[in-house]
C-alpha cells in the first residue's frame, strides 16, 4: 500500500511564496513522471504542473512563470515552489503520478491566498 504525504500549505497573503512537499512510501518514484494537482470546492480537480523522470518539467498556463516544480528521488520526495500567489491559488494541492493513479492519492495540504 502506497503512502503519500503533502505538506507545506497555509495561509499566505497574496504576492507570498509557499513550498509544497510530497514524499511517497514504496520503491520506483525515481521511474515515474511525477505532479502536483489542485482542487476547489465544487470543481473538478486539475492539473498545475510536472516533471518527468529525467527532470523535464512542464506547467499549466495558469502558474507558468510563477510555480516551479522539483525532485528528490533519494527522498522519495516532489516539490512545488509556488511563488507571487494569487487568491485563485487557493485550493487543496496533491500529488500524483502522470497519469494518475487512485492508489497515489494522499490527502492533500491546503493553500489559502487571503489578506
Amino acid at each position: 500500500q502506497v503512502q503519500v504525504m503533502e505538506s507545506g500549505g497555509g495561509l499566505v497573503q497574496p504576492g507570498g511564496s509557499l513550498r509544497l512537499s510530497c514524499t511517497a512510501s514504496g520503491s520506483g518514484f525515481s521511474f515515474y513522471t511525477m505532479g502536483w494537482y489542485r482542487q476547489t470546492p465544487g470543481k473538478q480537480r486539475e492539473w498545475v504542473a510536472m516533471i518527468g523522470r529525467a527532470g523535464n518539467t512542464n506547467y499549466a498556463e495558469f502558474v507558468k512563470d510563477r510555480f516551479t516544480i522539483s525532485r528528490d528521488n533519494s527522498k522519495n520526495t516532489v516539490y512545488l515552489q509556488m511563488n507571487s500567489l494569487k487568491p485563485e491559488d487557493t485550493a487543496v494541492y496533491y500529488c500524483n503520478k502522470v497519469p494518475s493513479t487512485l492508489n497515489y492519492w494522499g490527502q492533500g495540504t491546503q493553500v489559502t491566498v487571503s489578506s
